[in-house]
């Protein structure tokens, strides 16, 4: 258990050392007040990956000195294009933007092309996040033969070393009978985060995304800002949002080898929905619909899985 705790720690500081080697970097008029487009409310990235197209938008870009002639337009931007940034913007941000406007190109809309996107890297990814929620089901499968066990220690001491490792040695052996890896449920959560800012900073510098709508609602506007200028019905990407991560940490989040750890996670997945939704207010519409449709994913993958585990216990 031990060594596979180091191993997840040291995913964890590989993945802090990629991202503080790139960032977003929010446009500054030169009284050092973040720039924002008027008629969406978006909050302007200075260091875009391409051109943007909207006169408005290059003439704010030009005003705070940017030049972006040499910028490549963004139907021509490759994952090359502004030569080498860091290990993270080269290898995880750039090929990503590069994927969403390869596909927004050809489909002819941005919105649709983050879907189309999201669903490209989740399928590419099916067979690291499919062993991930199959070890979730699995877990609910073991939990009555944990719980035993919990029960059967529960008034022994924990100070008492052959104790607690007669009751390690049982619990591998349920984790064993149920083919459970206890690391690799963690896994797509390790995951799942570099991803999430890697796509929200593709998003942040692909400035022609901003420039489009999906289904009547402007890429760049956040819920905030819509509600504002008395735009109401962008609460349906709250509600949308809500309801797919609510139904995604559910789906995922009961992998607790306990009852009671099992209540601190519902307890942190409450805290969780809580704290993401209040900050899908300043979400753009954008970066909304890469989460809604990422989530959607994750519920459809969770429930083949939970058939597909049924079933082999049948046969």
């Amino acid at each position: 258990m031990n060594k596979n705790k180091n191993k997840l720690k040291l995913l964890l500081l590989v993945f802090v050392v990629l991202f503080i080697s790139g960032c977003v970097s929010r446009l500054e008029d030169t009284d050092g007040n973040v720039v924002v487009e008027p008629n969406s409310g978006q909050t302007l990235t200075e260091n875009i990956l391409c051109r943007p197209t909207d006169p408005s938008i290059i003439k704010i870009y030009e005003e705070n000195d940017i030049d972006l002639e040499e910028l490549p337009s963004c139907k021509n931007f490759t994952p090359a294009s502004g030569g080498y940034e860091g290990i993270w913007t080269s290898i995880f941000v750039k090929p990503v933007a590069f994927l969403i406007i390869f596909i927004g190109e050809r489909v002819g809309n941005y919105g649709l092309a983050i879907i189309l996107a999201t669903l490209v890297i989740r399928f590419v990814m099916s067979p690291i996040t499919k062993k991930s929620a199959d070890q979730s089901e699995k877990m609910k499968k073991a939990r009555p033969d944990l719980d035993e066990i919990e029960k059967k220690y529960k008034s022994k001491t924990s100070n008492d070393r052959d104790v607690m490792l007669q009751k390690s040695q049982e619990t591998m052996a349920i984790y064993k009978k149920h083919g459970i890896s206890p690391a690799s449920g963690c896994i797509f959560s390790f995951i799942q985060i570099p991803l999430f800012f890697a796509y929200y900073q593709a998003l942040m510098r692909i400035p022609v995304i901003y420039e489009e709508s999906f289904l009547g609602l402007n890429l760049g506007t956040n819920p905030s800002t819509a509600f504002s200028n008395g735009q109401y019905y962008y609460i349906i990407t709250l509600v949308l949002l809500l309801i797919t991560t609510y139904f995604s940490f559910k789906l995922t989040g009961s992998s607790a080898a306990s009852k009671e750890q099992e209540k601190q996670m519902q307890f942190m997945m409450k805290i969780m929905i809580v704290f993401i939704l209040f900050a899908a207010f300043t979400f753009p519409t954008a970066l909304a619909v890469y989460w809604i449709t990422n989530s959607s994913f994750t519920i459809y993958q969770n429930i083949m899985s939970k058939r597909r585990i049924s079933n082999d216990k049948k046969i």
